[in-house]
């Protein structure tokens, strides 16, 4: 399955962005959807997840609260919706598909998949 991650783009701290993960040559079905971010000079982090069946979405502490993850399999695609965005946001979000273990869901290393990444800045 190909994945292209979309939507990323300049906002100010405290605005709002809703990223998309649109799959092609191959469906989401079956795999579990995973939101991750790397910022310049750091190692990519876990964002958030959403499970097969879309049930009981995991987040990254930092991001509770103000990240939303969601997947629409008919439209094969998965969403994070982004609010109260701080500075810290700052980096490059990709999008990871793959059937991680819970013990992997929030590692990279789970998932098979990758797309290109969106830039998101933020402002201060």
């Amino acid at each position: 399955v190909q994945l292209q991650a979309s939507g990323g783009g300049l906002v100010q701290s405290g605005g709002s962005l809703t990223l998309s993960c649109a799959a092609s040559e191959g469906t989401f079905s079956g795999y579990s959807v995973g939101w991750f971010r790397q910022a310049p000079g750091k190692e990519r982090e876990f964002v958030a997840a959403v499970k097969v069946g879309n049930s009981n979405p995991y987040y990254a502490d930092s991001v509770k609260g103000r990240f939303t993850i969601s997947r629409d399999n008919a439209k094969n695609t998965v969403s994070l919706q982004m609010s109260n965005l701080k500075p810290e946001d700052t980096a490059v979000y990709f999008c990871g598909a793959g059937r991680p273990i819970t013990s992997t869901i929030s590692r990279p290393l789970g998932y098979r998949h990758w797309g290109k990444g969106t830039l998101v800045t933020v402002s201060s």
